[in-house]
């Protein structure tokens, strides 16, 4: 499997900190709380995070936004180093920056400082635009996109550009790929149309103002519908939090839900989801495939622990995307270890899980619902070859891999190569092995090891009839189709 293709993110960074804190008493000046125990987290914010999101999965990553020499700009720079080369763009102002105060995991209070914009683009950044493969846009309504607009226009004549927009900014360039507002700017973006105020263009006939009792769905559609007409963009994808989000091509949207419910800080997972659509845009995925695996990908980063999960010297969360299919161990291991370290249920489960059939997906789905993550293992080639016979296995490790990952359900793969999983299982040290329900009579070889650490083995019920051996039996015994000679009709 080829490397993750290179990306381009032009956008506005921001410098990000949290004040992390508990709460036992109020002032006594003023009924309000005293946050102590305060412990300080800088953070790439803005167009800088969504470039390090990108960065994390495994791609070369240039960043174009604007900075000055004020400090807020070279602390973000020292944040930025070793994980994508910048372009800087000349700052009027201070670059702006937001400090959460959070108490026990809850913000209460948000300090926003820094009112610096974008002043002028350059040479070296409408460069690095025209030879970009793919591009990501993210505005925070501080100029960067505006002084590149006609570069970036002219990119989404091209190659595939995804544009994360901001009320305070303007509308996405036309033609590109993939517009990815949440629920509110959408909104706010298609009322603006309806005034005129979106560059000229008019909404659709018929759709004015909004349905007194519409569901948030259909309202949700026909924002997007909305805009998908007057911005003139291939599709966009309106974020619905933890509902997933709604793909709209300007007809019947496709509503791509999250495949479990996440509760935590969703600072910056719309960075997740607009960073993991880009990457796989540029990778030459479908635009469907590309909103399925970033509202993945925005679950599990806010199940992880979102923004405070991503410490100054702690890569941030990937998506369940290896570079190699041969050896995607690392990336299983990271996942584990980031959702234990949240407080989160790590969950395993292994097999050969040669032709994936409704058996196998039965137990991953409910072996998911128990815990924040599932980690699959999976026996290599040489393993099943031993355990099952020179037939087998029928798909070799490559697709086996490449299918558990297509499951929503699944968060990583894990390979390994000997006959049982007892060492792979050591370095994950999952809090639940699951196993299917045909292993209740029997006292599984590391269930002692999983017990060892503190975790449990669950037994799932097994759906009768479903096994690898039985379809690939029937499918020998099939009849053949005749043959037949000549050419083929037309």
């Amino acid at each position: 499997m080829s490397a993750p293709a290179p990306l381009l993110v032009v956008g506005d960074a921001l410098l990000d900190h949290d004040l992390c804190g508990r709460v036992e008493r109020l002032a006594p000046d003023a009924p309000v709380p005293v946050v102590s125990s305060l412990r300080r987290i800088a953070r790439p914010g803005g167009a800088a995070l969504a470039a390090c999101l990108a960065a994390a999965d495994g791609r070369q990553v240039t960043l174009v936004t604007a900075l000055g020499d004020d400090e807020a700009s070279e602390s973000l720079c020292r944040l930025l180093a070793d994980r994508v080369r910048l372009v800087r763009l000349p700052l009027t102002g201070t670059l702006s920056s937001k400090t959460r105060v959070l108490a026990e995991d809850r913000p209460l209070l948000r300090l926003d400082d820094g009112d610096g914009r974008a002043r002028e683009r350059t040479d070296e950044a409408c460069r690095a635009i025209a030879e970009a493969g793919a591009v990501l846009v993210a505005d925070y309504g501080r100029g960067t996109a505006d002084v590149l607009r006609d570069a970036l226009e002219s990119a989404a004549a091209r190659v595939p550009v995804v544009w994360d927009p901001h009320p305070r900014g303007n509308p996405p360039v036309p033609g590109v790929r993939l517009a990815t507002p949440c629920a509110a700017e959408a909104r706010a973006f298609a009322g603006r149309v309806r005034t005129g105020e979106a560059r000229g263009f008019a909404e659709r006939p018929g759709t004015g103002e909004e349905p007194q009792n519409g569901s948030a769905l259909h309202t949700a559609a026909r924002h997007a519908d909305t805009l998908v007409r007057a911005w003139r963009a291939a599709s966009v994808a309106v974020t619905l939090g933890g509902r997933g989000a709604l793909l709209s091509h300007g007809e019947t949207p496709l509503l791509v839900p999250s495949p479990v419910t996440a509760e935590g800080d969703a600072c910056g997972a719309g960075d997740r989801f607009a960073a993991t659509a880009a990457g796989f845009l540029a990778d030459g995925e479908l635009t469907e495939t590309a909103v399925r695996a970033a509202v993945h990908a925005a679950t599990r980063y806010v199940a992880e622990g979102g923004a405070r999960a991503l410490a100054v010297d702690t890569a941030p969360a990937a998506p369940p995307r290896p570079s190699d299919d041969r050896e995607p161990t690392g990336d299983a291991l990271r996942t584990a270890a980031r959702v234990r370290a949240a407080g989160g249920t790590v969950v395993a489960a292994g097999g050969c899980f040669d032709l994936l059939h409704a058996g196998h997906v039965a137990l991953l789905q409910a072996a998911r619902r128990t815990g924040d993550c599932l980690v699959v293992c999976v026996n290599s080639d040489a393993s099943v070859r031993r355990r099952k016979g020179s037939g087998r296995p029928l798909v070799p490790l490559a697709d086996r891999v490449r299918v558990l990952r297509a499951l929503e359900c699944v968060d990583a793969v894990a390979v390994f190569d000997e006959d049982t999983p007892e060492r792979l299982l050591g370095e994950l040290r999952p809090h639940i092995w699951a196993k299917g329900g045909d292993y209740a009579l029997a006292r599984l070889p590391e269930a002692s090891l999983v017990e060892s650490w503190g975790g449990q083995v669950v037994l799932f019920p097994y759906l009768d009839g479903r096994s690898t051996t039985g379809i690939a039996e029937r499918a020998a015994a099939a009849p053949q189709p005749a043959r037949t000679s000549g050419r083929r009709g037309r």
